[in-house]
């Protein structure tokens, strides 16, 4: 995985509610066992008409929004347990999703995956929401490191609550193996002295 730090990106709004599992990669789309392509079926069915055309309403086929965070209502994640809603959503481009509330398992299935899920309060997250229609181009800076996500343009910020074993993995890059891995003198040592 990728080591997550800190970053600065414009936002891609997305203020729907009990965003489910099913709507961020529809289940007719899980047919591959590598994380690889699931972002060109990200929200397939409210991206796309019927017909196939793009449903040019839907936020991530417009050009006025772009960036690396997407800003979601509150209860996404919710629904089946599927991994591959936190695959899509990263391999589309995003490293950080913003809500007021995370559904557990997705919550965990993003951290496993390198996605940063922020959980922020409902106040702030309606804030983020009217001051990135105010303005498009409007940033926001994400630091795990403090645990924190701040508007720098009007100096607004607020703390969010990382699992520490989560937090170390991101920071280092690492996934679940990778972290063993890295205690491979450890376990070695624990198994010699176990004789």
């Amino acid at each position: 995985m990728e080591q997550f730090t800190s970053f600065s990106s414009q936002v891609v709004p997305l203020p729907n509610e009990n965003v489910d599992t099913d709507q961020i990669i529809p289940a007719r789309f899980l047919k591959a066992t590598t994380r690889e392509g699931f972002g060109k079926n990200l929200f397939r069915d409210w991206r796309y008409k019927s017909n196939g055309e793009p449903n040019t309403e839907f936020v991530l086929n417009q050009s006025t929004y772009s960036g690396k965070v997407l800003v979601a209502g509150k209860n996404f994640g919710c629904g089946s347990s599927r991994e591959h809603a936190a695959w899509s959503i990263y391999d589309f481009g995003f490293r950080v999703v913003v809500s007021s509330f995370f559904a557990d398992i997705f919550r965990n299935n993003a951290l496993n995956n390198g996605l940063l899920p922020v959980q922020i309060s409902e106040d702030f997250l309606q804030t983020i929401f009217e001051k990135v229609e105010e303005d498009p181009t409007l940033k926001v800076h994400v630091s795990l490191e403090e645990e924190q996500i701040s508007i720098p343009s009007f100096q607004l910020s607020e703390k969010f609550p990382v699992n520490p074993f989560n937090k170390n993995c991101l920071l280092k890059g690492y996934d679940n193996i990778d972290f063993l891995v890295s205690l491979q003198k450890e376990i070695n040592a624990f198994e010699v002295n176990r004789i």
